[in-house]
């Protein structure tokens, strides 16, 4: 574990699946993130406006805004936060999903994924920030 009292950065969760969420949001705080979750992208949408964050988890799949329609803003809005990034799908085969993650160049997560894939994912989209 990670020392508690310093933090890593700040991390947006965006995930309709309460499982799912709940799995980022214990994870990453105990790897020293400091962590806030949206259930759909209209939500983090206006979260993103509000908050500073130093990566951005996108599930593509969400109700209001879904994930490629939010990236999309982020692109017109917030464009310092396009590489900060990392997408997450159950729907890795599906042609649209695979052009789109393609097309962005952002790292992603294949659903399910282990609170370990998620801790690598989360390290390289860090790593790559650094250089």
């Amino acid at each position: 574990m990670k020392n508690p009292g310093v933090s890593r950065g700040k991390i947006l969760v965006v995930e309709d699946e309460p499982a799912i969420a709940r799995v980022c949001l214990q994870t990453l705080k105990l790897e020293g993130f400091q962590v806030d979750t949206a259930i759909d992208g209209s939500l983090a949408e206006r979260m993103l406006d509000e908050g500073n964050y130093d990566l951005v988890l996108i599930d593509i799949r969400t109700p209001v805004m879904n994930g490629k329609q939010l990236y999309q803003s982020l692109v017109q809005k917030h464009p310092e936060l396009v590489n900060r990034v990392i997408f997450t799908t159950g729907d890795v085969l599906g042609g649209d999903t695979r052009s789109f993650l393609e097309q962005t160049g952002r790292l992603f997560l294949a659903k399910p994924f282990t609170p370990d894939e998620l801790k690598a994912v989360v390290s390289e989209a860090s790593r790559r920030l650094q250089q």
